[in-house]
């Protein structure tokens, strides 16, 4: 079995549960959505951004802290994140007192930043995301218990609780739209969606200019990019790594690209239906099936995910000036 199995991830489920947020899921069927949904579909969106610390990342990032032996737990944890793992790493070690090291790019989001900190964090600030992972495994050599933003078993089985009561939550979909990262939420929300429902297809989301899992699938070994270029700093993995290559090559049917403009349109969409003020990677699913994939699901039980959304107000209005 590649990721967890059934049994692991509702072990996993009750291991957090107490902790954690069960996400509500709402219909987008509404006539101000007529003539943009594929046609005849029932959509369904799962509200993961209402989680503790404003993403899916914190299911993941709690699993590790919990498992951490005591002795990790002692030297502290380091993470290297733009945005909605550092926050929930953050979070995690401070719910558990245990001390958290968080490095992460100069370009990121103040907001962010400070969030860590307001938790008890204490960040540093690299040139770029490869000097912020650079800093991270340094620290992790140093003895720190490395905290990986997805290539991590714990990362994979946190995502997998979330398909999990995606999958309980709404047993009509037939059709789940994830975004990727680095692949960590849709390897293990497609484990778990494939175990509880075979038949059901899981379609992954990438940004064209962040697309390390497709082109991974075509090579068939996981890649690195020479350079990203996305705006949806939440999924600009620089390259696949094997864990989640090899799981989500196991459970997910197929992997389409969207650009930056589809992200930004829907999170127009996003704040003026729902009022969702939605971080690009949050959008990303309902940009794929407003555009991309319109056509293939028509008359489908969809499920897509608003994942997180930690976005300041300044960088979120600086991102729609654009659009």
């Amino acid at each position: 079995m590649l990721g967890p199995t059934l049994d692991e991830i509702v072990a996993a489920s009750t291991e957090v549960q107490a902790e954690l947020i069960e996400t509500p899921i709402l219909s987008l069927s509404s006539a101000r959505l007529d003539g943009l949904l594929p046609v005849g579909a029932e959509v369904t969106i799962k509200l993961e951004l209402f989680q503790q610390a404003g993403s899916f990342k914190a299911r993941g990032a709690l699993l590790g802290i919990k498992r951490l032996t005591a002795a990790q737990r002692a030297a502290g944890v380091v993470a290297a994140s733009g945005g909605n793992h550092a926050l929930a790493v953050s979070w995690a070690a401070k719910a558990a007192g245990v001390d958290a090291l968080i490095t992460m790019p100069k370009a990121t989001d103040p907001a962010r930043v400070a969030g860590c900190e307001a938790l008890g964090a204490v960040v540093t600030l690299h040139d770029d995301m490869a000097a912020a992972f650079a800093a991270m495994n340094a620290a992790a050599e140093g003895g720190r218990a490395l905290m990986h933003p997805f290539e991590a078993e714990h990362m994979i089985a946190g995502a997998a609780t979330c398909g999990y009561e995606y999958a309980t939550q709404a047993p009509q979909i037939d059709t789940f739209v994830i975004p990727i990262g680095g692949g960590g939420m849709i390897s293990g929300m497609a484990c778990a969606i494939k175990q509880m429902r075979p038949d059901a297809q899981v379609i992954g989301v990438e940004p064209v200019g962040a697309d390390s899992m497709s082109q991974s699938f075509a090579a068939g070994e996981p890649v690195r990019l020479e350079k990203v270029a996305t705006l949806a700093d939440s999924l600009g993995a620089p390259l696949a790594m094997p864990l989640t290559y090899g799981v989500a090559r196991a459970h997910v049917d197929r992997i389409v690209q969207i650009d930056d403009r589809e992200m930004l349109a829907a999170m127009d969409i996003y704040q003026n239906v729902l009022r969702i003020t939605a971080e690009p990677a949050c959008a990303a699913s309902l940009a794929a099936i407003l555009g991309v994939l319109r056509d293939d699901l028509a008359g489908r039980q969809v499920g897509i995910i608003a994942c997180g959304s930690n976005i300041s107000l300044d960088r979120y209005a600086a991102l729609m000036a654009t659009l």
